[in-house]
């Protein structure tokens, strides 16, 4: 269906967020555990490549915020979902700006995640086709 990059330092929920999206969408994921290796494959992607990201917000070396404007520096218009534990109002503010495409609370429930990442893609879709 489509291809997704997911940055999570937690290997656990990163296995759990990759084979939610592998079986409820068919997605071909992506996964990283170290933010700065997920950071060069992102730069090296197109909407055509790539259909959604999802990152984790704290990390140790590229937060989730650093990565997001990485991606818009490059020109990397693609939906980019931030996840995080503490959603304030600095944070929100930020990545609102930069043009996240929505938030995921943690504890994540996966099949909430699956929906976010199945209407954040199609409505991407929708909007390069009209």
């Amino acid at each position: 269906m489509f291809s997704v990059a997911v940055i999570e330092d937690d290997v656990i929920t990163l296995d759990l967020i990759t084979d939610a999206l592998e079986t409820r969408l068919s997605a071909t994921v992506y996964p990283f555990s170290r933010s700065k290796i997920a950071r060069e494959f992102l730069l090296q992607q197109t909407p055509d490549t790539l259909q959604l990201i999802i990152s984790d917000q704290v990390m140790k070396e590229y937060d989730g915020i650093s990565l997001l404007k990485a991606c818009r520096s490059a020109n990397l218009s693609v939906p980019f979902l931030l996840i995080t534990g503490d959603p304030n109002k600095e944070l929100v503010m930020e990545a609102r700006k930069l043009g996240v495409s929505g938030f995921l609370a943690k504890p994540l429930e996966m099949d909430a995640l699956a929906a976010k990442a199945k209407s954040v893609v199609l409505a991407k879709t929708k909007s390069r086709v009209s």
